[in-house]
C-alpha cells in the first residue's frame, strides 16, 4: 500500500506544490495529492495521465506523486541517448544523436530584454528574414538587398550616379 499506481483526475496549479486528485485503487479517489517535479521543469498533467504515488508512512491520505507520463502523448522512437521535450499538441524539442537540437512549433516566440545572440560561422534559412515592423515596410531581406543594389544617388554635376561598385551578397 505503500506504492501505488494512480490517474490524474484534477490539477490544481495555483499553489506552491502542485496538488493533484487522483483515482488510486478502484474506486479510491484521493485529494490533495502532493506532486513533486524536477527542478527546472514543470508541467500540468491532463486527466488520465498516470503516475507513481507513494504514501508517506504507509498513510494513504498522505500521498506525493513522484512521476507522471502520459502514454497518450509521449514522442516515440527516440534513439538511445536522445532527450525530449513535448506536448500533447505536438510542440517538441528533441536532443538528438550527432549533437543535434530539433524544434518543432507553430511559431516560436524568443523574448530577449537587451539582446539575441548567435555564435555561429552559418546562419541558414529556408525563406526570407523579415523585419516589418522595425522597418515600417513589408521588404524582405531579398527586397532590400535588390534596391540597394539598384540604387542611385544626385550626381554633382546634374543626372545620377549609376548603381553601387558592390553589391550584397
Amino acid at each position: 500500500m505503500i506504492v501505488s499506481r494512480a490517474v490524474v483526475t484534477l490539477v490544481d496549479d495555483s499553489l506552491k506544490m502542485q496538488s493533484i486528485q487522483v483515482q488510486a485503487f478502484s474506486g479510491e479517489v484521493l485529494d490533495d495529492i502532493e506532486r513533486f517535479q524536477q527542478y527546472g521543469f514543470t508541467s500540468v498533467p491532463h486527466p488520465g495521465a498516470e503516475g507513481i504515488m507513494l504514501s508517506v508512512g504507509g498513510n494513504r491520505s498522505h500521498g506525493v506523486l513522484v512521476s507522471v507520463d502520459d502514454r497518450r502523448y509521449r514522442l516515440k522512437g527516440l534513439e538511445g541517448g536522445e532527450v525530449a521535450l513535448y506536448t500533447d499538441e505536438g510542440d517538441h524539442i528533441i536532443l538528438k544523436r550527432g549533437k543535434v537540437m530539433e524544434m518543432n512549433t507553430d511559431t516560436l516566440l524568443i523574448k530577449a530584454a537587451t539582446k539575441v545572440r548567435m555564435e555561429t560561422p552559418l546562419l541558414e534559412t529556408t525563406h526570407d528574414i523579415i523585419d516589418r515592423e522595425a522597418l515600417g515596410n513589408t521588404n524582405s531581406v531579398n527586397g532590400m538587398r535588390d534596391i540597394f543594389d539598384n540604387h542611385t544617388h544626385p550626381g554633382d554635376s546634374g543626372g545620377t550616379t549609376g548603381n553601387p561598385n558592390q553589391v550584397m551578397n
